[in-house]
Formats: C-alpha cells, sequence, structure tokens
C-alpha cells in the first residue's frame, strides 16, 4: 500500500515595499530574502527528495530559491500556473479600502466568496481552480512529500479542503508569510478515496528552529 502523500504549503516571503494594494496574479513583485534565517529554519525542517511545487509568480519563485540556498535539495521541481494565487483581474493594484469599496466587502476576506471580478475570478473559482491541481499532482506524486511555495489563497483553500469546511469557513485561517502548513493524504487500504489530514497551520519560522 502506497504511503501518505504529504503536502508542505509554505507561504511565499514579504513583498519588497509592500503599498497596501492588492497584487493578486498578475502583479509580479519580489519579495524580501535579506535574512537568511527563516528560510534556514525552513530548509532544515523540510524533508528530502521532495517535489518542490511553485506557482509562476516571482514571489513564490524567489523564496523556494532562498530556501534552496540554505541547503534545501529537491528531487525535482515544477512551475504550475494552476496554483497561482487568485487573479482579481481589473481589481488588481487596488487599495484593500478601495477593494472592499467597490466589491461589497467581506469580514475577512477581499470581497465577498463569490464575487468576480471584470476579467477575474471569484474565490470560489480559484478554489476549484487549486483543488484539482492538488488531485491532480497528489495522483502523479503518490506516496511522496510536496513541498508547495504558495500563496495566502490557495493555502486557505487546501486547508479548508482537507477539514472538510465550507468555502466561508476556509477563509478564516490566517496564514502568515514564510509559514508552514502541513496537510497528508492517506489512501484507503481497499482503494477507495483515501482521507486528508492536518499536521500543522501556520507555523512560523521561530517555531520551526526549536529543539
Amino acid at each position: 500500500m502506497t504511503g501518505p502523500t504529504r503536502w508542505w504549503w509554505i507561504r511565499h516571503a514579504p513583498a519588497q515595499y509592500h503599498d497596501g494594494r492588492v497584487y493578486g496574479s498578475s502583479i509580479d513583485v519580489d519579495v524580501d530574502t535579506t535574512d537568511p534565517g527563516p528560510f534556514r529554519a525552513l530548509a532544515q525542517h523540510l524533508p528530502k527528495d521532495a517535489v518542490l511545487v511553485q506557482s509562476a509568480l516571482r514571489r513564490t519563485q524567489q523564496t523556494a530559491a532562498a530556501i534552496c540556498a540554505q541547503g534545501f535539495q529537491p528531487a525535482l521541481s515544477r512551475i504550475a500556473e494552476t496554483m497561482g494565487e487568485l487573479n482579481f483581474g481589473d481589481w488588481q493594484g487596488m487599495t484593500y479600502a478601495d477593494l472592499h469599496k467597490i466589491s461589497g466587502g467581506h469580514p475577512v476576506w477581499f470581497t465577498p466568496l463569490d464575487a468576480v471580478p471584470p476579467g477575474g475570478e471569484s474565490f470560489l473559482q480559484m478554489r476549484t481552480r487549486v483543488l484539482s491541481a492538488i488531485e491532480a499532482l497528489t495522483e502523479e506524486f503518490a506516496g511522496r512529500d510536496i513541498v508547495s511555495v504558495s500563496h495566502g489563497g490557495p493555502i486557505r483553500a487546501a486547508i479548508g479542503h482537507a477539514l472538510g469546511l465550507t468555502p466561508e469557513r476556509s477563509v478564516h485561517f490566517r496564514i502568515d508569510n514564510l509559514s508552514l502548513t502541513r496537510t497528508d493524504y492517506r489512501q484507503a487500504a481497499d482503494g477507495e478515496k483515501g482521507t486528508w489530514h492536518v499536521g500543522c497551520v501556520n507555523k512560523r519560522t521561530e517555531e520551526l528552529a526549536q529543539p
């Protein structure tokens, strides 16, 4: 029987010179990798021979490169555009306050979860996209470790999926930059649909450094 497929989710490093705008999936910004400490803590904690999955955006790729520079050596690397952050369409680049006004707002998320920006996608549509990618990668790399350097939206969707939560509850998780989240998929012995388990959520690098 194949062992568990373990997902190690890392949110990208903080964006440089963040100015309070929504970047989404099309505004490509650099991240701050000047302090090697957090990247070293992640590199020492991550498994060997893992599959590295990154989105097509610089903020995940620069974060992954900084972790690799501190000793993490994946067995192979994959760029997965389907794992990108939510596409805010014409609303990308707006301030949080302006986005809240134009979309109708939400208590903890940027917009109502079903709001579709012109030329963009809703959280619900992003969730469907990301979960399809997770299912495909879990099947392709069954029994392996998958390190996904990702974004806040997709990680929240993955946690909610693993716990069987509604999308509305999924967005209430806090996901800090450079935090680690673990979700494991265990295939059923009889070949039926397996189960998801959550190992940790939003574990910060200073916690990883503890013995």
